[in-house]
């Protein structure tokens, strides 16, 4: 069974919880969002955030917005129009289960996936009079309210409140004149057990999505300069996307054959991933809160990772990991190859970044997402 068809699942039959609302029954929220079959940070954070509001008593349904396409038709996937075509004759009329809940927390990015789901998930529930809830979480968002303020206005008038996940959003939507509940992600430090003091190893890992805007290929620009110093150095890069093909080449091109590319990775199997790694790196030229970097901290791992978005606040501004220009592999190769070489310091980074992340764990944000859900003021 796919992840997809667990959540449609879930969707209809809900789930069975503790707490009754007054009237004798529970809140019922639906969260808009990609299924699992995507890997990605959305997708990870809203199973996460549904396993915990189930604890608290509330009725979560997934609402996925990228159903599973009938068995025969499967093929359509590998067709990018007829895919969008395909999954929106799918998607659209599921959006009819909205009326069965008192809360829509719509998952958004920007630009065009912005007007694909988000959009039609919400003016189905104002339709059905339902509180809208938009969790906007794209590192790109001062360029699409900039430039796509036009078409996004209005739809964003349909949220009775905008979550986003960093102050770094809160501002760029507060200069739009936007007043939105920052409420951070969610990880769970149970999932990621305290690392024992070792001796740092020259094992690097990178868990992002193969496409240009984390850039990998800076990545591997710096590890082969690190196998300059330390030839016994190894890469894992976790993760899938478009620009794969294209960076297994560079690899091969720079003669590094300590790269390990796992492809995709289930969300239960990423704990073991990071479990066999030492040094944590990112060269993401857009970003905003990502959740790979908040797993990499909570895993207990030295972090070197460039400075969009919200990661400068992410680690402390350089006390809990260690910052560099974006491309630049040069730099993050030099970075990489000094805490090696200083075991103290990468263990006080890792230290540190790990008690960041429990900042973020559920009772850090569960009654900002209970509050958003009941139209509390922030």
């Amino acid at each position: 069974m796919s992840a997809t068809d667990g959540a449609e699942r879930r969707f209809d039959r809900g789930a069975a919880p503790r707490e009754q609302r007054a009237g004798g029954r529970p809140l019922r929220v639906a969260l808009v969002v990609a299924s699992l079959d995507i890997v990605g940070g959305h997708g990870v954070e809203a199973f996460t955030l549904a396993r915990h509001l189930r604890g608290e008593g509330v009725d979560v349904r997934v609402l996925p917005i990228n159903p599973a396409f009938p068995r025969g038709l499967r093929w359509v996937r590998r067709c990018p129009y007829a895919r969008t075509l395909l999954n929106q004759a799918l998607y659209l009329p599921s959006l009819l289960r909205l009326s069965r809940v008192d809360v829509v927390h719509v998952f958004a990015a920007s630009y065009w996936s912005f007007l694909l789901a988000p959009a039609p998930a919400m003016l189905a529930a104002r339709a059905f009079g339902k509180r809208v809830v938009l969790n906007y979480h794209s590192g790109e968002a001062a360029d699409h309210l900039a430039r796509w303020g036009v078409l996004v206005r209005p739809l964003l008038k349909m949220a009775h409140a905008i979550a986003v996940p960093s102050h770094y959003l809160g501002e760029i939507f507060a200069r739009h004149g936007y007043a939105p509940r920052v409420i951070p992600n969610v990880v769970d430090l149970s999932r990621f057990p305290r690392r024992e003091p070792a001796p740092i190893r020259p094992r690097f890992l990178s868990t992002r999505n193969l496409e240009p805007y984390y850039d990998v290929a800076n990545t591997l620009e710096a590890f082969a300069q690190i196998r300059v110093r330390h030839p016994e150095a190894s890469l894992a890069i976790a993760g899938s996307g478009s620009a794969e093909a294209s960076l297994r080449r560079r690899a091969g091109a720079l003669g590094l054959r300590d790269v390990r590319f796992l492809g995709r990775v289930e969300p239960s199997a990423m704990p073991a991933i990071y479990a066999e790694a030492d040094v944590f790196l990112n060269s993401s030229v857009v970003d905003n809160q990502p959740l790979s970097l908040l797993e990499a901290m909570a895993a207990g791992l030295p972090v070197i990772s460039t400075p969009p978005g919200d990661i400068p606040a992410m680690l402390a501004h350089g006390d809990a990991g260690v910052l560099v220009p974006d491309r630049d592999p040069a730099a993050m190769a030099k970075a990489a190859i000094a805490l090696l070489e200083s075991p103290e310091r990468a263990r006080a980074l890792a230290t540190a970044a790990r008690a960041l992340a429990g900042t973020h764990q559920w009772p850090a944000v569960r009654e900002r997402w209970l509050e958003a859900y009941a139209g509390a003021t922030p």
